[in-house]
């Protein structure tokens, strides 16, 4: 691929957005492509170099959307690229399920090597987030024998019919579709807006209590409970961070009861807090891990990490054509060694530049509410006003696009939230940008 040529790495807008080769590709996608994609923002890309992006119509942007916090090691990364080409060169595809080869191995050991937690592990391939999730589902009823499922509003694992059942995110996503699967949602633990209008020293326990002390006690019988499905920090939901209690509840509830413990990882995983799994930030090991967005840099890829006495299930149980593509793989192991050579580093620190910066946004920016985060996984929540926290998500999306009409790409999530997500290639200079941005639209918004 063609890298782009830039002095600084910064935005360089050269026609008004879209620019006239990128309207005639967009009204050309409008007449044949499926009308339930969500399209924030008319941006057409042509190249991507690290951080940056460029439209068909030569204007330079600087993604902080990383494709939905997916490329960690930024657009086309030279040894990534490398990987991809080396291995494209000696074979495309042999169906790991029927036949064997040596990457997915190598994989295979390096992520049960790094999940948290001292057991002997397990993985299995898919292609994408959702297809992990679903393998995650199967596996727990297969293990357990048990058929229902505990999830939390404002989830997002995916679209596929089980992951669909777990999404607790918006009522768009489920219309239409039932009958989904036996999943029993509650609220999510999170101080700042707590459903129960209880004070931040005990609503946590309150989401979590409600999981014994009522669902187990009126209508769900903890024997019957396969699996509680969380995401360590919820992404679509809003980039919401509970503190660590919230997750070691849940450790001690599924043990008490005999139900796996299964974390999606999907977003929050491969270095994008820091740590290569959000989970080690709560020091609670789960029984089986899903990830995908930021395993392969962009490639399709996804695993389903579990401990080894949990993935008992046979030959034939499960299993995916393309799931451990070679291809896909050679460009996670370059992922994975890029991540522990300096990229979970560079996330963590300008992570903490970004929200020490962002942290006095709600005193100098009246529709700002909550800011929070870990590492390059930063979001935070337009309001009405900062007496009521009103959520806004008309300024939301007016946000996005002023940022959008000034060269930096960013994506809502949740309610009212915006989210933070770069490839973790960024420098401090990228990351000063685009909070110079943000600020000068905050300051618009007021106008």
């Amino acid at each position: 691929m063609t890298q782009i040529v830039s002095q600084e790495f910064l935005p360089q807008l050269l026609t008004a957005l879209p620019g006239p080769i990128g309207q005639a590709l967009i009204a050309r996608d409008q007449a044949v492509i499926s009308p339930s994609y969500t399209r924030c923002y008319p941006l057409v890309i042509k190249r991507g170099s690290g951080a940056m992006v460029e439209d068909v119509d030569g204007n330079r942007f600087l993604d902080f959307n990383a494709g939905i916090a997916v490329v960690a090691s930024g657009h086309a990364h030279p040894r990534v690229v490398d990987a991809i080409q080396r291995q494209a060169a000696e074979f495309i595809h042999m169906s790991g399920t029927d036949f064997y080869y040596e990457g997915m191995v190598l994989l295979a050991e390096k992520l049960a090597a790094l999940v948290p937690g001292e057991f002997a592990r397990r993985v299995y391939f898919g292609n994408s987030g959702a297809e992990a999730v679903e393998a995650a589902l199967k596996l727990a009823r297969y293990h357990s024998g048990r058929s229902q499922f505990i999830a939390f509003l404002g989830s997002f694992h995916g679209r596929t019919m089980g992951a669909l059942s777990l999404t607790g995110s918006k009522v768009v996503q489920r219309r239409r579709f039932a009958p989904s699967l036996p999943v029993h949602h509650i609220p999510y633990a999170y101080c700042y807006r707590c459903p129960y209008g209880k004070e931040p020293t005990t609503c946590n326990v309150e989401c979590m209590n409600v999981i014994e002390e009522r669902l187990f006690t009126t209508i769900l019988p903890a024997e019957e409970v396969a699996a509680i499905v969380v995401e360590p920090i919820q992404g679509e939901g809003g980039y919401l961070v509970p503190p660590a209690k919230v997750h070691e509840r849940l450790r001690e509830i599924a043990d008490r009861h005999g139900i796996l413990l299964i974390h999606d990882e999907v977003q929050s995983g491969m270095g994008r807090t820091g740590r290569m799994f959000a989970s080690e930030h709560f020091g609670v090991a789960p029984d089986i891990v899903t990830t995908a967005k930021g395993l392969a840099s962009g490639m399709p890829l996804s695993a389903t990490i579990a401990k080894a006495n949990v993935m008992d299930w046979g030959p034939g149980a499960h299993a995916s054509t393309f799931g451990g593509n070679p291809v896909s793989i050679a460009a996670a192991l370059a992922t994975i060694a890029l991540l522990e050579e300096s990229l979970m580093a560079n996330a963590e620190t300008l992570g903490r530049y970004m929200l020490d910066r962002m942290r006095d946004w709600p005193q100098r920016f009246r529709f700002v509410g909550d800011v929070r985060g870990l590492g390059l996984m930063i979001g935070f929540e337009m309001v009405c006003d900062q007496l009521t926290k009103e959520r806004a998500p008309d300024l939301r999306d007016r946000l996005e696009m002023l940022a959008f009409e000034r060269g930096l790409l960013i994506l809502g999530c949740g309610p009212n939230s915006i989210r933070l997500c770069p490839p973790l290639v960024i420098n401090r200079d990228q990351a000063q940008f685009a909070l110079d941005t943000l600020e000068e639209c905050l300051r618009l918004l007021e106008v």
